[in-house]
């Protein structure tokens, strides 16, 4: 059967023809003639007696950059060789494809050639390519006046097009890779910025710098690679050095850029400068007990994990003096918390373990004097607190901490709930009489990231507003809490100037990556001061993202929102996946994120994320829907949003929907398929199939069940623990299941993944297991993680799209 294709040469303009089979490259972009001369032979053989040739000059180092800005033009249109000397020349196109195929590249009417994919010299003219936008330059060789046209066609098992438009499909390459935002700090007189700048590079490498920049013109004064802080009373920035003495503590005017060391012989550890810059608070580590290595005992559940039973404790050094004071002493953990404005104070944190009653830590809270060294309790031993900090006149201490705290005097929920341990909340403590006042009760965010800023008195903090990181002002004489407009879905984090009505923060949004902004908090605008994202995605065509919420027949407004393919058209039928949160938070608006979202839809998916029940940033009686469930409001909540969400949406195959989740959402993969069968594929990974064995084996198994099963055990409620055990309903599983598993998870150990995939195949059903050798619970290993990524792809592309040659080419059948 002809097939006829039909190309847009025109720059800007893209119109992909996808088929199988033959396609010839009737459009390219050219740059050249490159002039080449032969070498002075000084010999007639080289070092392995071989005879120059001009072929070798097709070896001649050349960027391929130039070729890739070139107009698009007709294959007709190359130019002739010139009359005198050899030439190089460039010709690249763009061969995109959204499945997994195959690709043989013909050239003829050349002689000498090389061609690259994706930048790399290949030897191989037939080659397997992933779903993407793939960039495809011939270079080649020219003899003097030879009129040299080469002809390009490929021949493929799977659908690819010509593309010549400016925008490219976004991958995994491009999640992987690129420079990000790390951190952001404000000085305190507001005028600088440091910026940490984090650099991922192929091949896993990566690189840290940090910047300092003038806030207010962008720029930059100094760049250094040691980690760098500002200095909380002079306004420079300091770091930390290895010199003749030992460690230096040195401080560098940002104006000036004059170097001052302020300490020599500088002790090890982690610490924090008072703000009139005369000490250091340390928090130092001591060794615990060391056992044998061949035989050992284990005293307690959490002396599994590495470097438990070491403590950590505070010290005090004079930076005039050099003394350094311990603090704290015992064999519990203590560390510092906050200092108060005038280095007066600071607020110590101290936990007790204990395993007879929930929760099983417990925390403390002193107020030390910094010259007398007097301590006064303010909280002793509450297990539901987190982090305190100082009023500016420190006479009242924030507490951030969840429901229960503090006699749960912050509790929301209704009759018979448990309020989430996860769903954090702010607390007010005068310090005089110890009254305690709950701030954020009726407010729904759960906190975040919480600051009280010198300047202006009022107390900043980002939440989790449903699916969203949100800033928030709370003035602390009222109580009011105000949303602060920002352009970002996702505010990752921020800085506060002590002395100047400046804030300085970083986010991302769903559909673009990380930028930089400023605020000046008497004018509450943002003003943006760098935009990371632009380049990362720059030359990227993204499909829309859109809101989705529906009213669940329990009454609730379930939110969430989906992903469409870059060249979504309404007309066509769409396989699609469903995505769920992971744990007790929802699965946010990030754009950088291990699952990528856009990089699914670049596939040919609709991806659709439901924020079910039990998620913190929905209010706490939501949340506490997670505590003693184990899954059950959630698979309702997914269930009914994926049903609806497809008769709403009639470019949706109804047949063809997966499903995806990790940690506790790896469980959830499991358990909703022993609930329904609308799914026609589902991935597990790091998932539990068994309550009873993950609560036992995981270094925090119990301690999760604190928050998701609070004081419910194996022996008490075995209707909660086995009941809601996938493990335990194996026999209800139809759909085709994948379970993945980092091969030393301490989270979620990997037998729980082996056990639930033993019971599949004892009854004979579809599934797959496959383990990530020496990864944890996430994947981070670079090159791991391209194949675990892929191996998610090419599972879907097996069961959603009927294509299983990505997964066969990866995992090939075997009999044995």
């Amino acid at each position: 059967m002809k097939k006829e294709f039909l190309f847009a040469c025109a720059l800007g303009l893209s119109l992909t023809v996808q088929a199988k089979g033959h396609l010839d490259i009737t459009s390219y972009r050219y740059a050249g003639p490159y002039l080449v001369s032969r070498p002075l032979l000084v010999d007639s053989t080289d070092v392995n007696a071989k005879a120059w040739s001009a072929a070798s000059l097709l070896k001649t180092p050349l960027s391929l950059d130039a070729v890739g800005q070139a107009p698009v033009s007709d294959a007709d249109k190359l130019p002739s060789a010139p009359a005198e000397g050899y030439a190089l020349h460039l010709m690249q196109f763009d061969l995109e494809n959204t499945a997994y195929g195959k690709a043989k590249f013909n050239v003829s009417e050349v002689k000498d050639w090389q061609l690259y994919v994706d930048g790399k010299l290949t030897d191989k003219q037939e080659m397997a390519l992933e779903p993407g936008t793939h960039e495809v330059v011939l270079k080649y060789l020219s003899a003097p006046g030879e009129s040299v046209k080469p002809k390009v066609s490929v021949d493929s098992d799977g659908e690819f097009s010509l593309h010549q438009g400016q925008s490219r499909l976004y991958t995994l390459a491009d999640a992987m890779h690129g420079t990000k935002c790390a951190g952001v700090q404000v000085s305190p007189d507001g005028k600088y910025l440091i910026v940490t700048y984090l650099t991922s590079l192929k091949e896993g490498r990566s690189e840290t710098v940090y910047c300092v920049k003038e806030t207010l013109t962008g720029k930059e004064v100094a760049r250094r690679s040691e980690a760098i802080r500002w200095m909380p009373l002079s306004g420079d920035y300091y770091f930390v050095r290895q010199g003749v003495s030992g460690r230096q503590l040195v401080s560098v005017s940002p104006a000036t850029g004059f170097e001052r060391v302020i300490a020599e012989g500088l002790p090890e550890g982690n610490f924090s400068i008072s703000p009139a810059e005369d000490y250091l608070l340390y928090t130092l580590v001591q060794e615990g007990p060391k056992e044998r290595q061949e035989i050992y005992e284990v005293i307690d559940p959490d002396d599994r994990q590495p470097g438990w039973r070491n403590r950590t404790y505070v010290a005090k050094y004079d930076l005039k003096s050099g003394l350094m004071q311990p603090l704290t002493f015992g064999y519990r953990n203590a560390w510092v918390s906050d200092i108060s404005a005038d280095g007066r104070e600071a607020l110590l944190m101290v936990s007790t373990h204990r395993m007879g009653k929930r929760p099983t830590t417990l925390f403390s809270v002193y107020r030390m004097d910094m010259q007398t060294l007097e301590v006064d309790t303010l909280v002793e031993e509450d297990g539901f607190i987190s982090h305190a900090l100082f009023a500016p006149d420190a006479r009242q201490v924030l507490i951030q901490g969840s429901p229960e705290a503090l006699g749960g005097v912050g509790m929301n929920v209704e009759k018979g709930q448990t309020p989430s341990m996860i769903d954090s909340q702010l607390f007010l403590m005068n310090v005089a009489d110890r009254k305690v006042t709950p701030l954020t009760r009726t407010f729904n965010p759960s906190v975040r990231s919480v600051q009280w800023n010198l300047s202006d008195g009022q107390i900043y903090f980002t939440a989790e507003n449903r699916d969203c990181y949100s800033l928030y002002r709370l003035d602390p004489s009222s109580g009011k809490i105000t949303l602060l407009d920002v352009p970002e879905e996702m505010v990752l984090a921020f800085s506060l100037a002590d002395k100047a009505p400046v804030m300085a923060f970083y986010g991302e949004s769903a559909a673009n990556s990380h930028r930089i902004y400023t605020m000046n908090l008497k004018k509450q605008k943002a003003e943006l001061r760098e935009d990371l994202s632009e380049k990362l995605l720059k030359g990227i065509r993204l499909g829309r993202c859109e809101d989705w919420n529906f009213v669940s027949s329990r009454g609730d407004t379930i939110y969430g929102r989906y992903y469409l393919p870059p060249y979504f058209d309404e007309s066509k039928k769409y396989p699609m996946i469903v995505y769920y949160y992971g744990g007790c938070s929802p699965t946010s608006r990030n754009f950088d994120t291990l699952y990528p979202f856009h990089a699914y839809a670049a596939q040919g998916y609709v991806v659709y994320v439901v924020q079910p029940s039990g998620a913190t940033g929905f209010g706490q009686r939501f949340s506490a829907r997670h505590v003693n469930t184990f899954g059950d409001y959630v698979a309702d909540d997914i269930i009914e949003g994926t049903k609806k969400f497809v008769n709403a949406h009639p470019y949706v195959n109804g047949k063809k929907i997966g499903c995806l989740g990790a940690s506790y959402g790896g469980f959830m993969t499991q358990y909703l398929q022993t609930k329904t069968d609308i799914f026609a594929a589902a991935i597990s990974h790091a998932g539990i199939s068994d309550h009873t064995s993950y609560w036992g084996e995981g270094y925090w198994g119990y301690s999760y069940s604190e928050v998701s099963g609070a004081n419910s055990y194996p022996w008490a409620n075995p209707e909660l623990f086995v009941d809601h055990s996938p493990l335990y309903n194996a026999d209800k599983i139809h759909t085709p299941l994948l379970f993945l598993h980092g091969s030393v998870d301490t989270n979620v150990p990997v037998g729980e993944s082996i056990q639930m995939y033993t019971a599949l195949k004892l009854l004979g059903r579809e599934t797959a297991l496959v383990v990530v050798d020496g990864q944890n619970h996430h994947i981070r290993d670079y090159s791991r993680r391209i194949l675990w990524q892929n191996t998610i792809f090419a599972w879907f592309a097996k069961w959603l799209q009927d294509d299983a040659s990505w997964w066969n080419a990866m995992y090939p059948p075997k009999t044995l």
